[in-house]
């Protein structure tokens, strides 16, 4: 059964639809002129004309997050090219993580009296406190929901492709590519994970004067996330271009590298544009410093060189599973049995029906393969086609089999 069709999926596909609301409409309405949450002074009221562009974008991004939920939940999704699907959710997912992760640990650095300090009182000036709990309880539930629906989706699309171990995996013409970008994305995530660690430890070095003065435990988890992440995209990578660890299961290097591979791309990507603008929407007055583009840049790259590898290799066991990959074949017709994601089970299915050829008693169930039925026992119903084009059939022992009516 299709559990992307199922009363949960109906249900998750309700709650991210519901979720997106709050954030829409105080959008819509400050593109519309509406000063709701905006306290008086903010910087915000001196900027409409840049703040109603970039608020257009953010409306349909937040827009795109429905469009996601009905397509993972609807059978025209199922028929969608995998990149059109994949690109999106690779998007949402790497700028909804760092809140699911970060909102609650900052709430509880606010709730014990951790989290004051300049920053905390220079966003009350900015918006509202209470436009940040809605729109940040807003997007951990989006997260939460598309979630939930895009692991369905791939469970019912992919999951064959996903099972087993890496050492299942058969060897892959592009290994030695996947190995030198694996090691590269390695090296930069590094890089961009020792400058995040020395700012999450304190450190002002490359920092612009207004944001080191700008500093609060809040900002410290932010900058811890990113460290995480970064290792993260490293260990996944790794694994599934080196595969130095058989025993470790696809789906967790697979995880590894999408989510911070993700995180690091979208969310540095994010920052990196608003940085290059001629005039920050946000911050207008504390521009990034050179090196904190250049960490920007460093998760950037990470990212896409993570999203390339994990790509190639997605797209390499399709091929040999063309079946799995479309969602619906069945072993009979070329794909490899569910599960069977070994070296030997993929060669079974990139070589199709023939590969099974000369084991009828295995697959009928008559017993070991080449074995002959006991003596005395029925012969095995034999299978016939019940009209042109249609599947086999079983046809009992002594029965004439039907004569397949012409169309």
């Amino acid at each position: 059964m299709d559990s992307t069709t199922t009363r949960p999926a109906r249900v998750l596909r309700l709650v991210a639809a519901a979720a997106c609301l709050p954030y829409l409409t105080l959008k819509i309405a400050w593109i519309a002129g509406s000063t709701v949450g905006i306290p008086a002074g903010s910087e915000l009221l001196d900027k409409r004309a840049t703040m109603a562009a970039a608020n257009s974008l953010t409306v349909l991004m937040d827009a795109a997050v429905i469009v996601l939920a009905f397509a993972l939940t609807r059978p025209w999704g199922r028929r969608m090219p995998a990149w059109l699907v994949g690109l999106p959710l690779w998007a949402a997912t790497g700028l909804l993580a760092p809140i699911v992760v970060g909102f609650p640990l900052q709430a509880l650095i606010s709730m014990f009296g951790g989290g004051g300090g300049g920053a905390a009182d220079d966003d009350a000036q900015f918006l509202d406190a209470w436009v940040f709990t809605v729109v940040y309880v807003g997007f951990g539930i989006q997260a939460l929901a598309l979630g939930g629906l895009f692991v369905l989706y791939v469970r019912d699309r992919w999951g064959p492709l996903l099972r087993g171990r890496l050492g299942d995996l058969p060897p892959s013409p592009t290994a030695p590519a996947q190995r030198v970008l694996a090691v590269l994305a390695a090296v930069v995530a590094a890089a961009v994970a020792a400058v995040h660690l020395s700012w999450a430890l304190g450190s002002t070095a490359g920092l612009s004067d207004e944001y080191a003065g700008q500093r609060a435990a809040d900002l410290h988890v932010n900058e811890g996330m990113q460290v995480a992440f970064a290792l993260a995209a490293a260990a996944g990578v790794l694994l599934l271009a080196h595969r130095r660890r058989p025993r470790t299961r696809l789906t967790t290097a697979v995880a590894l590298g999408w989510t911070g591979g993700s995180a690091l791309a979208a969310w540095s990507g994010w920052m990196l544009l608003a940085s290059l603008a001629t005039e920050n929407p946000v911050r207008g007055d504390r521009q990034p410093t050179q090196a904190m583009n250049l960490a920007y840049a460093g998760g950037m790259i990470t990212g896409l060189l993570v999203l390339a590898v994990g790509a190639t290799l997605l797209a390499e066991l399709s091929a040999r599973v063309p079946a799995a990959a479309g969602g619906g074949a069945s072993a009979a017709e070329g794909a490899s049995p569910a599960g069977d994601t070994s070296a030997a089970g993929f060669a079974r299915a990139a070589a199709g029906p023939a590969a099974h050829a000369g084991r009828p008693a295995a697959a009928s169930g008559a017993g070991p393969e080449g074995a002959a039925p006991p003596a005395g026992a029925a012969s095995p119903a034999r299978m016939q086609p019940s009209a042109p084009g249609s599947p086999l059939r079983p046809v009992a022992p002594g029965r004439r089999a039907p004569i397949p009516r012409r169309s």
